[in-house]
């Protein structure tokens, strides 16, 4: 494979937004590498994008294991000597709890998917980021960062406000290098995310269209496109930003 190419590392891409994301920076130019826990879905990944002429590669770790993440961004940034963009995608619900009958193994659990996987990948892929050009990170933060998330959700919320601050701070840590970090808040996109409630809950699903200004659910292209503008040279005076993918959601109607 070609080092002369850009490098975008996706965590959590073997489907939904972190795909999108995906097939789009390949789209752009970039050499793909996918990150996932389904070893059997990035193989198949990887042979769509390589279907569309996109180099790509899949590297099977999980985010929220220390370990892993940093022998394999290592391992991604000593094979092709830099990583140009760093998206840390991977996250999730992690179910749902109070937090009066919140266990500590479930507060830990929502907290290391949404935010210790920041760190631990940002972490990591500094120094390979350092030798990229036009480098950024791009993480994924919620409408819960802000409103504290709905019932049962509250350390969602809690953890993607932490996303929130780490990608201000990682902004100023790594402004002197260049570095740039933004972030990403989508709206309700529709996607194997809301899958439960979508087929348990039709009309709820249909329901939360209602309260976007622009009348639709979202599409993972919605977000792709917007993180492949952060990636992109165009964006090269924007960092320590958020931006809303959510059809006017955030202001509620």
């Amino acid at each position: 494979m070609s080092t002369k190419s850009k490098v975008a590392v996706i965590t959590g891409a073997t489907g939904g937004i972190g795909f999108a994301v995906a097939r789009k920076l390949g789209q752009n130019g970039f050499t793909i590498i996918l990150n996932g826990i389904d070893d059997e879905a990035g193989a198949a990944r990887v042979q769509e994008l390589k279907a569309e002429n996109i180099e790509a590669e899949y590297y099977g770790f999980d985010v929220t294991n220390e370990d892993e993440v940093t022998s394999n961004i290592k391992a991604v940034g000593e094979k092709y000597g830099k990583i140009d963009v760093l998206v840390n995608n991977a996250g999730g619900l992690g179910g749902r709890s109070r937090f009066e009958e919140m266990t500590t193994e479930f507060y830990r659990s929502v907290m290391a998917l949404n935010l210790d996987s920041v760190f631990f990948a940002s972490r990591a892929a500094i120094p390979f980021l350092k030798k990229g050009e036009h480098a950024s990170i791009i993480n994924y933060t919620s409408n819960a960062a802000w409103n504290a998330g709905g019932p049962g959700a509250g350390v969602y919320g809690t953890s993607k406000a932490g996303v929130h601050a780490i990608t201000r701070a990682l902004a100023k840590d790594l402004a002197e290098y260049g570095i740039r970090v933004n972030a990403v808040s989508p709206g309700t996109i529709d996607t194997p995310f809301h899958s439960q409630i979508k087929s348990t809950k039709p009309e709820v699903f249909a329901s939360w269209k209602n309260n976007i200004l622009l009348g639709r659910l979202g599409q993972p292209e919605d977000v792709a496109s917007v993180v492949a503008f952060l990636a992109g040279e165009g964006a090269a005076f924007i960092t320590a930003e958020t931006i809303q993918i959510g059809g006017g959601q955030a202001l509620g109607i």
